[in-house]
């Protein structure tokens, strides 16, 4: 494995990447993180319907993923699918100004994960177009890092104008108060757009002509990255939407402007520990700190289905941020140990393609069990898929030489 020298700094592009996707994040977290409470809250919206909600919008992302990065393969410019990608979801979040019943929270979150679908595939590949193999973990942790220290921003930006509207605790966002807040995240939406667009820049490819998208089904060296995506994909199974850690949080009695800041408690975490693991596994096995994640989720989940007091969901939700700082960047950068470079693009939307498909039945699944067995269900269930996800991730060899 080679090691890049501790003097060599990323490049430019995976600094401006990743600010483009923590401003992003920071519209993000005020909309995600608020729409779940707005609904249930403000619109009495049932906890099936929400999960229903999160898990039609996840799956649309996922499948325009597989698209989108198939395609950025062949296109002679990544960036500009991505900034495409950026400029839908700030197009989207604006139209839950007018939300009063759920259909247009569902079509703004479809139109907002479409552009996620658009944009994360040719995204990760410019990343790892821009760096030598010595450096993906570093980059992708770098990326991992910028985008939660967006939501911690956003979080506590939220946070700060639900607590001076109210002076104290509430329980519910008011309309005025919710229209307010998506007037809030449409400017950091639309500043990721234009870094995209004007300051990104990538190394001219030819535009190649796309074989048939059955292709696409070939994509990997050997079966190393087919049986990862299995695995992830049954891991997800148990990743239900994290809707349901808001819903849970409030079921113990803690306020809506709380919640922002334990949100942002938990992307703080992500943001400090991201980039070292991600550094860590360009050295050390990514393989064993993925099982090193999961297990941590596992017990996590467990702690959030004995959950029985409000300091209970401060503590477990700002471990949760460790869970997320060891996977999602070391993740991304495993995928790139397994296949060739000029299968990035459409490697990359398949990964993605495939967790935001297991997304739906897993918010479903998420769904009912609350509402037939009560909070703890969902909570179990994942973890004890965990459990298993851990152990059979040790059929994933990895790449010794990168």
């Amino acid at each position: 494995m080679s090691k890049p020298s501790r003097k060599e700094r990323l490049p430019a592009n995976v600094v401006w990447i990743s600010i483009a996707a923590m401003f992003n994040d920071i519209s993000g977290e005020i909309v995600q993180r608020g729409l779940p409470l707005f609904l249930a809250g403000t619109l009495g919206v049932s906890k099936s319907l929400i999960g229903a909600i999160e898990g039609i919008a996840d799956t649309t992302a996922s499948l325009l993923q597989v698209v989108s990065g198939w395609y950025s393969d062949r296109w002679a410019s990544r960036k500009t699918i991505a900034g495409a990608g950026y400029s839908l979801t700030a197009i989207a979040r604006p139209m839950l100004y007018f939300a009063t019943t759920w259909v247009l929270p569902l079509l703004s979150k479809f139109l907002d994960r479409a552009g996620k679908g658009i944009r994360t595939a040719p995204r990760d590949a410019l990343i790892a177009d821009s760096v030598s193999p010595g450096m993906r973990g570093r980059a992708f942790g770098l990326s991992r890092a910028l985008d939660p220290a967006g939501a911690v921003m956003g979080a506590l930006l939220a946070a700060g104008f639900l607590y001076y509207w109210s002076g104290s605790p509430i329980d519910s966002i008011s309309m005025p108060q919710w229209k307010t807040l998506m007037m809030i995240a449409f400017i950091p939406s639309i500043l990721a757009a234009l870094i995209i667009f004007l300051i990104v820049k990538e190394q001219k490819r030819d535009r190649r002509t796309p074989p048939p998208f059955s292709h696409i089904l070939k994509v990997g060296r050997d079966k190393r990255f087919r049986t990862l995506l299995i695995v992830v994909t049954f891991f997800t199974l148990g990743l239900s939407s994290d809707a349901f850690l808001l819903l849970r949080a409030q079921s113990l009695g803690i306020s809506i402007w709380q919640i922002f800041v334990i949100v942002a408690l938990f992307n703080l975490v992500t943001t400090l520990a991201a980039y070292p693991a991600g550094v860590l596994s360009d050295k050390i096995s990514r393989r064993a700190l993925i099982r090193a994640g999961w297990l941590t989720y596992a017990i996590i989940y467990l702690g959030f289905a004995m959950a029985s007091e409000a300091w209970h969901i401060w503590v477990l939700y700002i471990a949760y941020g460790i869970f997320y700082g060891l996977t999602e960047g070391v993740e991304k950068a495993f995928v790139a140990d397994l296949v060739l470079p000029e299968e990035r693009g459409a490697a990359y939307g398949i990964y993605n393609g495939v967790i935001g498909i297991a997304v739906l039945p897993a918010s479903l699944i998420a769904g009912v069990l609350w509402q037939n067995f009560g909070p703890a269900a969902p909570f179990l269930f994942g973890s004890a898929i965990a459990v298993i996800s851990t152990v059979w991730i040790s059929s994933v060899k990895e790449v010794k030489t990168r």
